[in-house]
């Protein structure tokens, strides 16, 4: 892997509706659409990101522009917004899938742009943030309970997972947005105006996620660790009050063989902020192994 570059990246924007859900989605790389399985061009593998909560794809456009850069521009890397959190593209009167701005109607509004959207040949790996590995386990329930659905693993048998804690940031950003103007650097005052202008057409959606995380993410899923655990890597934070280091700690005991580890560079759970390119860094020394081996 080469360093991570510091030329931006040309990005490819998509609005769209997904299960009549308004979608953001950001392409990195030239592959623009990778749904048609007879095109000799498509990548072996595509990178997806599931954001945490407000699941605003701008948060992460400097993280997945360092990761393409990383990945030597050999694969995609896209990430796709939450339903709901963004500006609906037009006033079309689209029939939603029931609940679809609520936890299950996540999981299912990622299978469903997955299945549109990406040929069943490219194989996947998933990086998550924060409730976003909720989700991301989620769709691996579905899909090893549903083998009908064309999503393939990465070999040797990996899909990478973030976890990086709860709805934190979320609050934050509606409860004080001028101190965020006021503190870190130039992306983290973007990225509150970018939360501002999204917030005030997705509030609803954003919140009713986040009244759904506090009800029902109260315990690990371990059973389904378990049956996955060779195929994830776990990255926890040292100073995240929504996810302490004690989570870390119990998951490390219970699942001593799991690829699990502990942040030492001191980012915070919002590392988007002001933490894209580390992150990015990181990711690609993990996974150099496993990709020379595709």
């Amino acid at each position: 892997m080469r360093s991570v570059s510091e030329e931006p990246v040309p990005l490819h924007e998509e609005f769209i509706y997904c299960c009549g859900a308004a979608t953001h989605v950001l392409k990195c790389g030239p592959w623009k659409d990778l749904s048609k399985d007879e095109s000799k061009n498509l990548p072996r593998l595509l990178f997806m990101i599931i954001p945490g909560n407000p699941g605003l794809a701008g948060y992460y456009r400097t993280f997945i522009q360092a990761l393409y850069c990383g990945l030597n521009q050999q694969y995609p890397v896209w990430v796709v917004s939450h339903a709901g959190h963004c500006k609906p593209p037009s006033d079309t009167d689209i029939k939603e899938l029931e609940d679809v701005f609520g936890l299950n109607g996540q999981v299912e509004h990622k299978l469903n742009f997955l299945k549109k959207n990406v040929s069943k040949d490219i194989k996947l790996v998933l990086i998550a943030h924060s409730i976003g590995c909720y989700i991301t386990l989620e769709m691996m329930k579905v899909v090893l309970s549903s083998p009908s659905i064309p999503i393939k693993a990465t070999p040797p048998e990996r899909k990478f997972t973030l976890f990086k804690g709860g709805v934190a940031q979320l609050l934050n950003f509606i409860r004080l947005p001028q101190e965020r103007v006021n503190v870190g650097s130039q992306f983290s005052k973007n990225c509150c105006v970018l939360t501002l202008l999204h917030v005030s057409f997705s509030t609803a959606n954003i919140l009713y996620m986040a009244s759904q995380e506090m009800m029902k993410v109260v315990e690990r899923d371990s059973t389904t660790i378990k049956q996955n655990l060779k195929k994830l890597i776990f990255y926890y934070g040292t100073g995240d009050s929504w996810c302490p280091q004690h989570y870390y700690d119990e998951i490390k005991m219970d699942f001593p063989d799991g690829d699990i580890r502990l942040c030492e560079k001191g980012l915070r759970h919002a590392f988007v902020l002001d933490a894209s390119k580390e992150m990015a860094a990181m990711i690609t020394d993990w996974l150099q192994d496993d990709l020379t081996k595709l």
